[in-house]
């Protein structure tokens, strides 16, 4: 699935090693809409490093499908469990790499700049982003799953950025 070149494709992504949510959305006439959205996962028993490889080519054939021009990753903030968000850097890495070598242009946003693009409100509940993103996107269904939401608001907020951006005049 081809974008034309004046066309803007993004993919957003929340990272994470068992679950991770991944986003694609396209501007289509000054609205953006949503071309796919899910969750790429990974089974508990499997060993980590067999994780991260299927993370690597799961998100390689969703690139290869959609060819986005612009990818948008969450940014680690705060995890109370140091082993949790060690590997969940790790996989982080790889979601970057992978970017990188298709030659993707990434833009990284934290928890609460996503928060305050998408509802305003940099304290924002689950269900106001979810509720949000759908209303945005023009959704007929709130999304289900967490991690999918959430990489939905990942490339909501790099859309408006990039309105702010153009509109500021800013490369």
């Amino acid at each position: 699935m081809n974008s034309s070149p004046d066309t803007t494709r993004i993919l957003g992504i929340d990272p994470g090693f068992g679950r991770v949510g991944f986003a694609v959305i396209e501007d289509i006439g000054n609205e953006w809409k949503t071309l796919s959205y899910g969750c790429i996962e990974t089974a508990k028993n499997t060993r980590f490093v067999d994780r991260l490889d299927k993370l690597n080519k799961s998100l390689t054939k969703i690139i290869d499908k959609y060819n986005p021009n612009l990818a948008a990753v969450e940014d680690l903030f705060f995890y109370k469990n140091v082993k949790t968000a060690i590997k969940v850097g790790q996989a982080r890495g790889v979601i970057l790499l992978t970017l990188r070598q298709a030659k993707i242009e990434i833009d990284e946003f934290t928890p609460l700049q996503i928060k305050q693009a998408v509802t305003g409100y940099g304290h924002a509940k689950k269900k106001q982003i979810q509720y949000m993103v759908a209303i945005q996107l023009g959704l007929k269904t709130v999304p289900k799953q967490d991690d999918a939401a959430d990489a939905l608001a990942v490339a909501l907020t790099c859309a408006h950025s990039m309105k702010l951006k153009k509109i500021m005049n800013i490369q």
